[in-house]
């Protein structure tokens, strides 16, 4: 439903904002599936932007159940991007069959460097110094930054994608995968400051971006990681590096041995993944 950042999920119902909980409550309520659901005051507490990408979003997911959903609204400016059955109108009282098409998102992509970083920074789930060498990309829709995604080399023949981020009013609208893609079939194509084609590899721990590409026949899942490094192992590392520094040592734990599923994927273009 959009609610795609790591640290709202991390944090109680409770403390999440107004429209975080909208969101948050669309979720369940896909999830749990019912036969039959009215939900009132629709996109009525949220940002018009993130009404009209919630709502879209949200029918999208629905149509994947068997169930009815009426939404009651005062809004009209959702109404294309739901593209609903039926429409009642109480202003008129009139009851009308829609087919209706939604908006055109034209997504503008621009080769940056770290300066639009800033902006998307918050809404990534690690913080860690930039990628050496990493040449930016930000996508733009009507002048607002609105993805970023970051390509450094892995080696001499394959690139590597990382610092993925669609800003909040914006995800479930689709834009963050097409972005992706766009980005790595210009590197597919040699379309890079290297001048050399490269297939793109990208890894993710985010269930529904990896189950997205799984769905993709221009990407092929090439490893799959449940757990973190060896903790044992990392901490005699940083014990050894703090004795090479001249520092006393000190009890360290090391990090690694978590749980933390890591998808990796490489973009092959039209090529066959086989």
């Amino acid at each position: 439903m959009g609610l795609g950042d790591v640290p709202s999920w991390l944090r109680p119902y409770r403390v999440l904002s107004t429209g975080e909980k909208f969101r948050a409550e669309l979720a369940r309520i896909v999830s749990e599936k019912p036969e039959r659901i009215v939900i009132d005051e629709f996109t009525s507490v949220v940002d018009r932007q993130i009404a009209k990408v919630g709502a879209h979003a949200f029918a999208k997911a629905w149509r994947r159940t068997s169930g009815k959903a009426v939404l009651l609204s005062c809004h009209y400016d959702i109404v294309e991007w739901l593209q609903p059955d039926w429409v009642f109108d109480t202003a008129t009282g009139k009851l009308s069959r829609r087919c209706l098409q939604r908006p055109p998102i034209e997504l503008e992509i621009r080769q940056t460097g770290w300066e639009w970083w800033e902006y998307f920074a918050p809404h990534h789930y690690l913080k860690l110094p930039h990628m050496i060498a990493a040449t930016c990309y930000v996508g733009f829709v009507n002048g607002e930054p609105v993805a970023h995604l970051a390509v450094s080399t892995r080696s001499r023949n394959e690139a590597r994608a990382c610092r993925l981020v669609v800003m909040p009013e914006w995800q479930g609208a689709g834009v963050g995968l097409r972005f992706l893609n766009a980005v790595c079939d210009l590197w597919r194509r040699g379309e890079n400051r290297y001048e050399r084609p490269m297939p793109v590899l990208f890894h993710t721990s985010h269930p529904g971006l990896a189950a997205a590409l799984r769905r993709q026949p221009k990407w092929c899942q090439v490893s799959t990681k449940l757990y973190g490094a060896n903790k044992v192992r990392c901490a005699k590392s940083l014990a050894q590096s703090a004795e090479r520094r001249g520092k006393k040592k000190t009890a360290m734990s090391g990090y690694g041995g978590h749980f933390r599923a890591v998808q990796g994927f490489r973009y092959m273009g039209d090529t066959s993944c086989e």
